[in-house]
């Protein structure tokens, strides 16, 4: 169990770390945002517990960079700040959890291994996704439609994964422009267009049911519902 724990206060990164060492997690500290994104980047973790507020680089840029990587890594946000607004903002870049300073030790052990359960059961359950005959196999990254092969770029099989993994659900441009190329990509460019383009060639064309659909105003999703 290897655990990730991203704060700048001294005495609150000292007291986890000695705390969560002793309920048997092997604990590496980053005191700021840079060092916790160079450490998330370079290591496989079990969990990640990040401070809101770090030195460097915000510890919501930090998730959002991590997630528009593809990270998976299961992270709970820590804040002094206990307003609706702000735990919005982090869930919606992918937090798993929050939650707020002063806490109790116990709970946030609750907490952690709430998360780890929850880890384990989806990477059992989403190994392989799936939507009509379209299927992509997460371990090999390998895309099949009706058995047949296809042969997409990596941006064009992380635009796919990402609508896969919610079917149903629309993605608007900036949050397939954040998840797909990262926070830095231009949210006036027309690549969303384009891309989507390039995949409706390559997965619904010559396909009697399509299954990537235009919401018009708010932005794409994929389903297996007719028209």
């Amino acid at each position: 169990m290897r655990l990730l724990i991203v704060e700048d206060d001294s005495r609150v990164a000292d007291f986890l770390e000695r705390g969560l060492g002793a309920e048997g997690y092997a604990v590496t500290v980053a005191r700021n945002g840079p060092d916790g994104l160079a450490l998330a980047r370079g290591q496989d973790w079990t969990l990640i517990v990040m401070d809101v507020m770090l030195p460097g680089l915000p510890g919501l840029d930090l998730l959002q960079t991590l997630r528009s990587e593809g990270s998976q890594i299961p992270v709970l946000m820590l804040t002094a700040m206990g307003s609706l607004e702000d735990k919005v903002a982090g869930l919606r870049l992918g937090a798993d959890d929050y939650m707020t300073k002063p806490f109790a030790f116990d709970a946030l052990i609750v907490r952690l291994e709430a998360l780890r359960r929850r880890s384990r059961e989806t990477q059992a359950v989403v190994a392989a996704l799936r939507v009509a005959d379209l299927s992509l196999d997460r371990q090999r990254m390998k895309v099949t439609r009706a058995e047949q092969p296809i042969v997409l770029t990596a941006i064009e099989l992380a635009f796919l994964e990402l609508l896969m993994s919610s079917p149903g659900r629309v993605f608007s441009r900036e949050r397939i422009l954040s998840n797909v190329w990262g926070a830095n990509e231009d949210p006036l460019t027309n690549v969303v267009d384009v891309y989507v383009r390039r995949l409706r060639q390559k997965v619904d064309e010559g396909h009697a049911l399509a299954l990537i659909k235009t919401v018009r105003g708010v932005g794409y999703k994929i389903d297996d519902e007719a028209t």
